[in-house]
């Protein structure tokens, strides 16, 4: 918890320091640009124009012509006025300087004094002793990945140090070595950033305003960003500090080091905590990604291997077989009688994904799934140790008051923990924006499962269309076509469901954002739990809700011939391919989960380029200015408060992908190991070179996402278990092979004629018999039905009984092992590793004895006598408090 009142005391302390400056003082601060000459400075330069003080921070702005330009130029006035009252120093430059003539910059620097007050605020940790714990030692398989090791000197930037929190005074326990280089630059932007959101412009309407945000959402200031520590593409010149930026471009940013592991140190150093641990989940999800696409890999290879020997797929393919079966036309009145080997490359294909693999795949997933989140657990763990995060709290720009919630405030109350009134938004005042927001996250996950209706009532009305040009006469032919009517539908419907899903998605960012600043909330950290809510649930509901159709729904509910289901009495509700539906969810899978990444991976390329280019094209308009280190970061694209949180949301919802539906198709790991190598060095190239330098924040985990991802896991174990037992073919085929089977030497002979039954023609009425009539008697449907001469004909038979048997007994069993494996692993597998529980216990025992020692010998210092004499008065004190102690 924060110590509120220690916070306020020091920033009274600094406003007092600063009033103490002379108004000669002053005046140099804000005049200083007037001496200075312009070609003296590097336009790579990250320091005021003496060359000493170091540019933390800059603000930008421009004239305003507008009615409210005297408003915003006294707010800033203001605002920096109050910023030079807390001890940091501002150089302004003139518009006349910029390059495009039209921008000022505020450059603001934090003296040494401001830096160590404030250290000592946020509680940030420095080093006090280099650390005699070793580092963890090489496996012996670690030689093997020496190609995929960075330099150590790139990997590990600095030493491991014993840490404390900040005291400015005890200033001489820490390692000081020199005060400009002391405090990286990370922790003076993220201390700057601090002061500039708790910083007062003035006030308005009676009430205190402050904070660099709100100036920021009034276009006060147009943009307040930390400076990039040099070129990506050079390293920096003496007398700039080390060009961080350039090392991460050669060792990180280049995608022809895609094989290379991260340098996380330097990235968490550079951009702080927050963005670090995405990308150390982001190369662990890799990294386990690799065990899940080698496995799914070898199933594929087993189902290419067995194709031809697939016995189904020969008997289909066969013309004495399945060339002389007649099957039932697949629509109403147009769709003609058609043979069952004209779906023969249609049902090699599908066993390539529906085979005996395929039950292993899908426990082996839901094993798979628990180990990457234990797993993750300890990685996350050794993170904090290592990362010094173990006694982390939630930082305070997550935890302080959103500006649009004070704004709209209108109440005030007590806080029960800081004791200081704050504002306070009654429950009632706020239900109105609930209800809206809940209504209009309904509508639109209504607009989604209608759009997913329209898509299917598109499949069911230019089914016939697309039945009548390819059979025609030709259906009858002993033909092996794989573009079936089933297959050309599907491939178009899942392509024309991609496109809807990229549109609702587009506009739904905009109007979650939107209901998410309409319900106020409080704070920063509750605006992005929110907004994280509605965009998980949207983005489930519009990502996977096809999938869910075809892989429960869609040939579940069909009726059979004379008898048929009817989507609003007008549409034949669609049936599966032969070779059954899970081809079809294979489709819908890849379309979906193979767009999405390219489309994001394009859009995440493109997008910050483009923009880029077009606003150093529009800025660099005098040629003979010089074009300053802040000028060019100005010029970059914002990466956002929000930037991380799309990031995330990337990550969860492929996640989905590998293991909602894994079940159907095994080369879904593959395809996301593949995209997210990509991904990792598209992100890290587009931080390093297309985007301004980002806040240094920190966090502990990855929040929120971790709840997430683990209710993703428990739903991924039955929605395989289903998709095994209702979509795929498997279960039947066990069935057939134990029980009904005939022939003792190849007993999935017959299978194919098992599972179809008889209809006799003349029962078809006459609004869904074929217009041109035939001159065989009946024809075939994939279903366990008595035959027409049996006195129970069209009802289910006990084959069918069987099956379904079966299918529940295996989706309980499927689960019940599957979810004991994973309570087993998870009772084993313990949270912190063994060897970093002993760490933290070392570390703590090392800083409490270097503090111990460090106010024992500033004592005798103090007291200024020898060690004899110390010791003894140490003895004596001692004795007291015992006699002290005994007494009461």
């Amino acid at each position: 918890m924060w110590n509120w009142e220690k916070v306020n005391k020091h920033i009274d302390y600094s406003f007092q320091m600063s009033e103490s400056l002379s108004s000669r003082e002053t005046s140099f601060l804000i005049n200083e640009e007037t001496m200075f000459q312009k070609n003296q400075q590097s336009k790579d330069s990250i320091f005021f124009r003496d060359g000493i003080r170091q540019i933390d921070f800059v603000l930008s702005y421009v004239d305003d012509i507008k009615k409210d330009a005297e408003l915003k130029a006294e707010r800033r006035k203001e605002f920096e006025k109050n910023l030079r009252k807390t001890g940091l120093e501002l150089e302004i430059e003139d518009k006349r300087d910029s390059e495009d003539g039209r921008t000022y910059f505020v450059k603001i620097h934090a003296p040494w004094e401001v830096l160590v007050t404030y250290a000592e605020v946020l509680g940030i940790k420095m080093p006090i002793k280099e650390s005699d714990i070793p580092r963890p030692k090489h496996t012996p398989i670690s030689y093997v990945l020496g190609p995929v090791r960075l330099p150590l000197s790139v990997k590990y930037p600095r030493p491991e140090y014993f840490t404390a929190q900040f005291s400015r005074h005890r200033q001489e326990l820490f390692l000081i070595e020199d005060q400009a280089t002391f405090f990286p630059s990370s922790s003076r932007n993220r201390i700057v950033y601090y002061i500039l959101s708790r910083c007062p412009f003035g006030i308005e309407d009676g009430k205190k305003r402050f904070g660099i945000e709100r100036l920021l959402n009034s276009n006060t200031y147009s943009s307040a960003y930390p400076l990039h520590d040099g070129q990506y593409w050079k390293p920096s010149e003496p007398p700039n500090p080390t060009n961080e930026r350039y090392t991460l471009h050669q060792n990180w940013a280049r995608f022809s080091y895609f094989y290379k592991e991260q340098p996380l140190d330097l990235i968490k150093n550079y951009y702080g905590e927050k963005i670090g641990i995405y990308f150390v989940f982001l190369g662990f999800y890799t990294e386990m990604l690799f065990f899940a696409a080698v496995v799914g890999l070898a199933c594929f290879i087993y189902g290419l291997l067995s194709m031809e020997h697939n016995t189904s797929s020969t008997e289909i393919c066969d013309p004495e077989i399945g060339g002389q079966m007649i099957m039932c036309p697949l629509c109403d009145q147009v769709c003609d009688y058609w043979r069952l080997n004209s779906t023969c490359l249609a049902s090699k294909f599908s066993h390539l994904f529906d085979n005996e693999s395929t039950v292993f795949f899908a426990i082996f997933m839901g094993i798979w799934v628990t180990l990457f989140l234990e797993f993750w657990k300890q990685r996350q763990a050794r993170l904090e140790y290592e990362w010094d995060l173990v006694d982390f709290e939630e930082e305070q720009q997550q935890l302080q008051l959103r500006p649009e919630f004070e704004a709209m405030c209108k109440h005030r109350k007590l806080n029960a923990v800081t004791k200081e009134m704050e504002p306070y938004m009654p429950l009632y005042t706020r239900i109105p924006w609930y209800c809206l927001s809940g209504a209009t996250v309904t509508l639109w996950m209504s607009l989604v499962v209608t759009s997913m209706v329209a898509v299917i009532v598109y499949r069911l009305s230019v089914f016939a269309t697309f039945a009548s040009f390819m059979e025609s006469d030709a259906s009858l032919k002993q033909v092996k076509s794989f573009l079936t009517p089933q297959i050309t539908t599907s491939l178009t419907g899942s392509c024309l469901n991609f496109i809807v899903i990229l549109i609702l998605n587009f506009f739904y960012e905009k109007i979650s954002a939107w209901i998410t600043k309409m319900e106020i909330p409080r704070t920063y950290q509750e605006y992005e739990s929110s907004l994280t809510l509605k965009m998980f649930l949207f983005q489930f509901v519009n990502f996977y809700s096809s999938c869910f159709y075809v892989a429960f729904f869609k040939g579940k509910f069909v009726g059979y011939p004379g008898k048929y289901t009817y989507l609003f009495n007008e549409w034949r509700s669609e049936e599966c391919d032969p070779g059954g539906c899970l081809i079809e969810l294979t489709t819908q899978l890849t379309i979906i989960m193979t767009g999405k990444q390219i489309f994001g991976n394009i859009k995440e390329a493109i997008y910050p380029l483009a923009l880029n280019w077009w606003r150093r094209r529009k800025a660099r308009t005098n040629s003979e200015k010089l074009y300053s280190r802040w000028e060019q970061d100005h010029d970059l694209e914002s990466f956002g408060p929000l930037g991380l949180f799309y990031e995330y949301l990337e990550t969860v919802t492929q996640f989905g992908f590998v293991t909602l539906f894994v079940a159907s198709f095994p080369l879904a790991p593959l395809l996301a190991l593949i995209n997210n190598i990509v991904e990792i060095r598209v992100d890290a190239w587009k931080l390093t070179t297309q985007y301004r330098r980002t806040v240094a924040s920190k966090a502990h985990s990855i929040g929120v996402w971790q709840d997430i991802l683990y209710g993703m896991a428990v739903l991924s174990v039955a929605t395989n278990a289903f998709i095994v037992a209702f979509t795929s073919d498997i279960i039947p085929r066990l069935v057939y092979y134990y029980a009904y089977s005939t022939n003792a030497t190849q007993p999935m002979t017959g299978y194919v004629n098992n599972s179809l039954s008889v209809f006799l023609i003349a029962d078809f009425p006459n609004h869904t018999a074929p217009s041109e009539k035939r001159d065989f008697i009946t024809c075939r449907y994939r279903d366990y039905r008595y035959p027409p001469d049996d006195e129970n004909k069209y009802f289910h038979n006990m084959q069918f009984w069987h099956v379904l048997a079966a299918k529940m007994t295996f989706i309980i069993v499927m689960e019940h092992v599957v979810f004991l494996v994973k309570f087993l692993l998870a009772w084993m597998i313990p949270d912190v590793p063994k060897d970093v529980v002993e760490r933290i216990k070392r570390e703590k025992l090392m800083t409490i004895k270097i503090l111990h020692d460090f106010e024992l010998n500033k004592l005798k210092e103090n007291l200024g006598i020898n060690s004899n004499e110390f010791a003894k008065h140490v003895m004596i004190e001692e004795n007291k408090a015992q006699l002290a102690k005994s007494t009461i």
